[in-house]
């Protein structure tokens, strides 16, 4: 976290606030343009072929190509709101916008790159032209929150309540499951597996903005090979001195009514707190004040 500190310190008041209302505001412009100028729409998304003619403008506003409008968008917004509001309390502001803009770069680059790549291994004719998707975006920010807050419920259906993180298992399944279906789909129908393999490298991308920020986020300390020699060194130590089972120990000498019972043990008057001395040194100790 030293390294991220060190960020925030230097650039944290740049942080956009309220980052997930511009998104989700994105989202609204997204949805008037495709109603009302769909020919304009079509121009907005993500397509590396078109970028490379010169409508580079597409690097930006594929933002602006939100999920399918349904009966449910509604709730979605209220949904992811609710989920960007959290993250960035939690996290803060400059927290919150590495997180959402190092998600946006890597769904930027990855059809960009799928392209170059594919176009110079099976020339530019045969290039595999992908589209990023706000989804994948949406289903990172998800599974930071399940992360985060495992135990919060939410309603499935608005009715059964069930907890973030068996909603976050199953999504994972399901996005693993289709990985490996489009990869199945490539090997045996070469004739899609540009689309395929594109799609399963835009999931895997999601996945890896997710992972690349919580390990890149951890505090290692705790679990280096010296703060474990020092922490099992302590515990030997306290171990040495801790007798289980007994009531009185002599502050002077150590001794229990278990390694001596015979022994009487007496507290002082005079020293400060309750401390326990035997009978050999209740009168011969130095008073603690």
């Amino acid at each position: 976290m030293h390294w991220m500190n060190k960020l925030e310190r230097k650039f944290g008041k740049y942080a956009v606030r309220n980052l997930i209302v511009y998104i989700l505001g994105a989202y609204a412009v997204g949805y008037v343009i495709a109603l009302v100028f769909p020919g304009i729409y079509s121009l907005l998304g993500m397509n590396p072929a078109a970028i490379c003619q010169g409508q580079v403008w597409r690097l930006v506003t594929w933002v602006c190509t939100p999920p399918p409008l349904n009966l449910f968008t509604i709730f979605m917004f209220i949904f992811y709101y609710w989920i960007g509001q959290t993250l960035e309390n939690v996290w803060g502001s400059f927290r919150y916008n590495v997180f959402i803009f190092m998600g946006l770069i890597l769904m930027t680059l990855g059809p960009m790159l799928i392209y170059l790549i594919s176009g110079l291994c099976l020339g530019f004719e045969n290039a595999w032209n992908v589209s990023a998707e706000t989804t994948y975006l949406n289903w990172t920010s998800f599974m930071a929150f399940a992360a985060l807050f495992p135990d919060q419920e939410v309603r499935l259906m608005f009715i059964l309540p069930i907890k973030m993180k068996w909603v976050a298992i199953a999504e994972g399944a399901l996005l693993g499951y289709r990985v490996i279906m489009y990869i199945v789909v490539a090997v045996r129908q070469p004739a899609y597996a540009g689309p395929a393999l594109s799609q399963a490298i835009m999931i895997i991308l999601s996945v890896l903005n997710f992972l690349i920020y919580f390990l890149a986020t951890r505090n290692y300390k705790r679990i280096s090979p010296k703060e474990i020699r020092r922490k099992r060194k302590y515990r030997k130590q306290v171990r040495k001195f801790q007798v289980v089972g007994t009531r009185h120990r002599c502050a002077v000498c150590g001794r229990t009514e278990a390694t001596n019972p015979e022994l009487q043990f007496r507290f002082c008057s005079k020293c400060t707190g309750n401390i326990e001395y035997c009978e050999d040194h209740i009168y011969t100790h130095e008073h603690i004040t």
